[in-house]
C-alpha cells in the first residue's frame, strides 16, 4: 500500500482493497489504463471535498509505477537527525510549518548522499551520519501549471558536533531547533501529512 498526499488529502494505491479499504472513502477506482487513471487524478485534484480516494490493482508496485508516469517526477532525500543522546531531533519551520530537513537530489548522487547534503545545508551543521533507513513518502504539488510527483526517502542520522544549527534562508527556513518530547505535540499540530508518516515510521516518536 502506498500513501500519495495531496497536502492534507490522501490517494490510497493497494492490491488487497478488500483489506485497506476504509469507511470514510470518496472514491475508488480498479486500474485499468492510464487515461482513466489520468481522468481520475484530475478529478480528485479538482474536488477538495474528496479527502480520500483509492486505487486498486494486483500489483501495487506496478500500480506506483502507473501512477508516477502521470507526473513530472523529483527524487528527494532527507533526514530525522538525533542528538548524541538521542532525546531530540533536529527541527525547522519552513513557510510556517513544522518540517524536517529535506531536499531534490542530485543527478550524480545516491539517495543517502543526498539526505545528508541537505541535512547540512538546511540546518547549517556538519558531522553527520546515517544509522537507519525510515521509509519513503510521497506527495504531489504543481510548479506553474506542471503536476510534480515527489518521493523523498527518508533516513535516521545521528549528530555528534556541538556546532550551534543555523537555518538555510534561502530555501525558506525561518528556523532550525531541537525538539523533544515535550514540545513536539504542539508542533505536530501544524505539519504536514508526509512528514507525519515519518515521524510514525521512525516508531520512538509517535
Amino acid at each position: 500500500m502506498y500513501k500519495i498526499f495531496f497536502k492534507d488529502r490522501v490517494i490510497i494505491l493497494t492490491k488487497r482493497i478488500e483489506n485497506d479499504l476504509s469507511s470514510d472513502f470518496s472514491s475508488i477506482l480498479k486500474y485499468a489504463n492510464q487515461g482513466e487513471l489520468q481522468q481520475f487524478i484530475h478529478h480528485f485534484e479538482q474536488d477538495e471535498s474528496r479527502k480520500c480516494a483509492y486505487i486498486y490493482h494486483h500489483n501495487a508496485n506496478e500500480l506506483l509505477q502507473h501512477f508516477r508516469a502521470c507526473f513530472k517526477n523529483l527524487p528527494a532525500a532527507g533526514g530525522l537527525v538525533w542528538n548524541k543522546d538521542k532525546t531530540a531531533f533536529l527541527g525547522l519551520k519552513r513557510l510556517g510549518y513544522f518540517d524536517l530537513p529535506k531536499g531534490k537530489i542530485k543527478a550524480t548522487e545516491i539517495f543517502e548522499h543526498a539526505a545528508i547534503r541537505e541535512v547540512e545545508e538546511e540546518c547549517g551543521i556538519s558531522g553527520i551520519s546515517i544509522t537507519q533507513k525510515i521509509t519513503r513518502t510521497f506527495h504531489t504539488y504543481h510548479i506553474k501549471d506542471q503536476p510534480i510527483f515527489k518521493e523523498t526517502h527518508w533516513f535516521e542520522m545521528v549528530y555528534q558536533g556541538n556546532e550551534k544549527p543555523q537555518p538555510q534562508v534561502e530555501e525558506n527556513i525561518e528556523s532550525v531547533f531541537w525538539v523533544n518530547s515535550q514540545v513536539l505535540p504542539n508542533l505536530i499540530t501544524n505539519t504536514y501529512p508526509s512528514i507525519l508518516e515519518v515521524l510514525r515510521s521512525a516508531k520512538t516518536i509517535i
